[in-house]
């Protein structure tokens, strides 16, 4: 019998055991667990919580959902919930790694507000000297305060809450035209939730108190794409991952997604990446 394709899966990088998840916050320095595993944190994700890696002094090797980097500090990483990472640390590097609970994009103020956009999205971003400094204390402020917290503290999750906006500043791109939409965000936590059940178009819309017409346009508008088309990135995105890290085959990963035919998720597969499943295997 096959067994499903996993990808290891943490709330802290080597711990099973998953915390409550809703209002939950943790710091510690890069040293702390980095330095027990040779200052190298193998490729793994984490289901219902957002890690931000905040780097002092040092330099990283990044990977990110297969793509690697190398970043000098002072820089701040933002890993969405789901997203696939390592790190290879430069001996000595300092710094801290912020994980919170993924209901820490509600704490948006709402329509343009940055904070769940960039939260979902993620990505790598260095740091000015002020965001630097501003990182750091709150960063310092977290760890003393953490000794003493016990479970959702409103001060702890207020500070890390300002840490992780001082990130998003530092991220934001600036302001999209038109502003965000919220609707659009909640397409994609639809999305995120029911990717692998493989819902039509209809369930989206109904579910936003939309139109498949009104869906369409505002992804058009929006992203540039359909639908459909971001449902599909998101299972090749899902797969891509599953046939670089866990060594299953296509027919076990088609399975695992919701695909009856493993030859039509091949063809799938080709489509929405140009290669075949079998070139993912290293």
């Amino acid at each position: 019998m096959n067994q499903p394709a996993t990808i290891p899966s943490y709330a802290l990088y080597g711990e099973h055991a998953l915390p409550e998840a809703a209002g939950f916050a943790h710091i510690e320095t890069i040293a702390a667990r980095s330095s027990l595993h040779d200052w190298e944190i193998r490729p793994h994700r984490h289901g219902g919580f957002v890690q931000v890696l905040l780097v002092r002094e040092g330099q990283a090797r990044i990977s990110f959902d297969g793509t690697d980097s190398d970043r000098q500090g002072p820089c701040a990483v933002i890993v969405p919930a789901g997203t696939v990472h390592g790190f290879r640390f430069q001996q000595g590097t300092a710094g801290w790694v912020l994980t919170v609970s993924a209901d820490f994009a509600t704490r948006s103020d709402g329509l343009g507000d940055p904070l769940g956009p960039i939260l979902a999205r993620g990505g790598v971003n260095p740091l000015d000297e002020v965001a630097a400094l501003r990182v750091g204390w709150l960063a310092d402020e977290l760890l003393v305060l953490q000794q003493e917290w016990r479970g959702r503290d409103p001060l702890a999750l207020s500070l890390a809450e300002a840490l992780v906006r001082t990130v998003v500043r530092a991220s934001e791109p600036g302001p999209a035209a038109g502003g965000a939409d919220a609707r659009l965000e909640r397409f994609r936590q639809l999305v995120e939730i029911h990717f692998r059940e493989h819902r039509d178009l209809d369930f989206y819309a109904e579910a936003l108190g939309l139109t498949r017409r009104t869906l369409s346009r505002l992804t058009a508008r929006r992203l540039g794409c359909s639908p459909s088309e971001l449902l599909h990135r998101r299972l090749a995105t899902e797969a891509r991952r599953l046939l670089r890290y866990t060594g299953a085959s296509a027919a076990q990963v088609a399975a695992e997604l919701g695909f009856d035919d493993p030859s039509y998720f091949s063809r799938f597969y080709l489509r929405m990446t140009g290669k075949r499943p079998v070139d993912e295997r290293g």
